[in-house]
């Protein structure tokens, strides 16, 4: 089974586009006031509006309040939503949108458990654990603490690049992969030669 892609942080249309004429299964929309990658919704519709067919768009939010997740949702064509604090399971289900729950990965986090708790999302996204950082990182963890074997599909992030991407899939055989600063020039700012290089290698492991 190919292993889908994600590429999250997009803040300029033309670099969204591009991503999804090179291939890329999902792009992600940061909403996250604190994250440098953070899109208001006039430039969110903007690159949505850009997006060639069959490229999914994921809303990314952070413990936020549930009237301004329904204000993107309402102005923002979103297919999916990805919750990537410390929401419940009923907080993530209450808007009646597809979703993935980020994880970030410590030594005590149960994957298996989590999943049954998140029974009805789309996936978990395992990521690196930071105490002050919700994502975009760029570090590691480590892979082996992923089971083989989760009732939920696997979406693997955390210092993913062009470089380790391919090692990532054979450890861990995800069912998608994601990467923000692995593929940036600064942060907010895609490369194209990076993000060229990352689908290459995520898409020719098999």
């Amino acid at each position: 089974m190919r292993t889908r892609v994600k590429i999250c942080g997009f803040t300029r249309v033309e670099e969204a586009v591009h991503a999804a004429q090179l291939g890329v299964d999902a792009i992600g929309l940061v909403f996250y006031p604190p994250s440098p990658r953070c899109v208001d919704i006039a430039t969110a519709r903007a690159i949505v509006n850009a997006l060639p067919a069959f490229t999914s768009v994921v809303a990314l939010f952070v413990n936020e309040q549930e009237k301004k997740i329904r204000d993107v949702l309402t102005q923002v064509p979103i297919d999916c939503i990805q919750f990537h604090g410390d929401e419940a399971p009923t907080e993530c289900r209450q808007f009646g949108y597809r979703y993935i729950k980020a994880i970030a990965m410590r030594d005590h986090t149960d994957l298996t458990a989590l999943a049954v708790d998140y029974a009805d999302a789309d996936g978990l996204l395992v990521d690196t654990y930071h105490p002050d950082v919700k994502g975009g990182t760029g570090h590691t963890f480590n892979w082996a603490k992923v089971p083989a074997k989760v009732s939920l599909p696997i979406i693997l992030a955390g210092g993913l690049t062009p470089d380790n991407v391919a090692e990532a899939i054979r450890c861990v055989r995800p069912y998608a992969v994601d990467v923000s600063s692995g593929v940036e020039k600064t942060k907010g700012l895609k490369d194209i030669t990076k993000m060229t290089a990352f689908l290459t290698a995520a898409n020719l492991i098999y």
